[in-house]
Formats: C-alpha cells, sequence, structure tokens
C-alpha cells in the first residue's frame, strides 16, 4: 500500500512539473512574439507659446482659402449680371446725365450723325468677339491683318436735343486708323445707333498719361477727351449689329473679368494643409 502512495506522489509531482514547463513555455512565446510598440503621447497642455503663436499660419491660410470660395462666388455673379445686363434690351438716353452713373453696361439707344472730322483713337487695343479677345486665325476672317489695331471713337450728334456725345465705333487695324483708307465707313447719313454705355477709366498703372490736344488716347479718359471733341460726358461702345461695310468692327466691350480664384483656393488651402501638418508634428506628438 505504501509502494502504491509512493508512486501517485510521483506522478502528481511529475504532472505539476509538466504544467509549470508548459505555461513557462507559452508566457515565453507570447514575449517573443508581441512586437514592441512605441508610445505616441499627445501633449497640448505643453505646447510653448510660440507654438500657439505659429499656429496663426495655417489659420490665417485657411480663412484667406475660404475668402477666396466667397471672392470666386462673387466674381462668377458678377460676370453673369454684366452678360445679363449688356444682352437687355436697349433703353434711351435719360435727360438726366447724373443718373448714367447707375447705367454702366446698360445698351442704350440714340439717333443722330457722326461728326467723322472730329473723331478721335483709343489703343493700341487687341480685336475682341463676344467680349473676348480674339486670335490671329480670326481676324483673317472678320478682315483684319494684325492683332493690334485702335478704337474708333467719334462724336455723334444727337437729333433729339441739343448734344454731342462720344460713340466707339469700333475696332480698326494699326494701318486702317486713317479714315482715308477706309471711306466707305464713313457714314454721313442720320443713323440709329445702340451702344453700351462706359463711365469713366482710372489711369491703369504703368500706362502712359493722356495729353489733351491729342487724337490719340491711351485709356478712356471722358474728361480730357471730352474737352478736345466738346462732347457731353457720355461714352458709348457701339454694338456689332450696328457696324457699317467697311467701317470699324463693333461690339468692342470687354465683358469678361479676370476670374483666377480657383487657383488661389488651391494655394491658401494647399499651404494651410502643409503647415497644419508640420505644426502639429513639431509640438504636438512627442
Amino acid at each position: 500500500m505504501n509502494k502504491l502512495f509512493s508512486s501517485l506522489r510521483l506522478i502528481r509531482a511529475h504532472c505539476v512539473k509538466s504544467q509549470l514547463v508548459f505555461v513557462s513555455h507559452n508566457c515565453n512565446l507570447n514575449q517573443i512574439s508581441k512586437p514592441a510598440v512605441r508610445k505616441t503621447t499627445v501633449k497640448y497642455d505643453k505646447i510653448e507659446p510660440l507654438g500657439w503663436f505659429l499656429l496663426i499660419i495655417p489659420c490665417s491660410a485657411f480663412g484667406l482659402g475660404v475668402w477666396q470660395v466667397q471672392r470666386k462666388a462673387w466674381k462668377e455673379n458678377l460676370i453673369q449680371n454684366l452678360k445679363t445686363q449688356t444682352n437687355s434690351d436697349p433703353i434711351r438716353l435719360p435727360d438726366n446725365l447724373e443718373e448714367l452713373s447707375q447705367l454702366e453696361y446698360n445698351p442704350i439707344h440714340v439717333r443722330g450723325k457722326f461728326l467723322h472730322d472730329k473723331e478721335i483713337y483709343l489703343g493700341p487695343r487687341s480685336l475682341l468677339s463676344k467680349g473676348e479677345a480674339t486670335s490671329q486665325s480670326s481676324l483673317i476672317t472678320t478682315g483684319g491683318s494684325n492683332s493690334q489695331g485702335y478704337l474708333v471713337v467719334t462724336p455723334f450728334k444727337l437729333e433729339d436735343r441739343d448734344m454731342t456725345i462720344l460713340v466707339n465705333r469700333g475696332w480698326v487695324p494699326a494701318k486702317k486708323i486713317d479714315p482715308k483708307t477706309r471711306p466707305n465707313g464713313q457714314v454721313e447719313d442720320t443713323v440709329d445707333v445702340i451702344g453700351v454705355l462706359r463711365l469713366h477709366e482710372p489711369r491703369p498703372t504703368f500706362v502712359t498719361k493722356n495729353q489733351s490736344g491729342t487724337k490719340l488716347y491711351f485709356y478712356r479718359d471722358l474728361p480730357t477727351m471730352c474737352a478736345a471733341t466738346g462732347a457731353a460726358p457720355v461714352f458709348l461702345d457701339q454694338t456689332d449689329e450696328c457696324n457699317a461695310k467697311g467701317g470699324p468692327i463693333g461690339g468692342q466691350t470687354r465683358i469678361s473679368l479676370r476670374n483666377e480664384h480657383l487657383s488661389y483656393i488651391l494655394t491658401w488651402f494647399t499651404l494651410c494643409g502643409a503647415t497644419s501638418y508640420m505644426w502639429f508634428k513639431k509640438f504636438v506628438v512627442k
């Protein structure tokens, strides 16, 4: 009987030892197979004042990007309104010329005679088609021989009142600036003219200042041009439907505006994303 109990004790001790070895082996395997994980700490409470100050850069870039989105919508709406306005029904020239300040780009109908002996020129200018600059190939179909020319601005004596205004009859190539080269286009009869109202144009940057007593002007300087021709401060861009055969090409109203806001949007939001990432890596992730 004692031998039996001794055998059972040996068997039990062997099983316990085997179990301990197995558990120890599993623990070692777990420790070996478990990869080392690098702990990343995010600490907002330890950001230095300089870090918070530099956060202005991505925040400002984001704000400018949002502002450009708003500007893009505003510019597209403005362009659409101008196109709609220039294609609206023409109205009669108001008796009170002070009302004209609210009517720019509105078509206006007038009747009278051109005073060709007092015509002046505005330029140099590129030929426009539907408010856009034309290509060299397009000039061939319109009879032009080069891409640069001048706008012929002619005083127009109104039939219904004692007033003379200025009418931009349209574009001619540089070699046709002399009226003797286009006699068929010098209409002498009383005619109806529809033109888009334009207001005074401030002198653009880097453009030569207009000189009084000359026939060539670089920008739409109404006070100087009207003083030279004796006209009232009313300026119309004649529409192409009023073109005279052999005369200047009308419809020279530029209705397209620069709209580069999409590139600005991409620039500012890209800068915002890049600087935000750098700021986060520098001051937040330790």
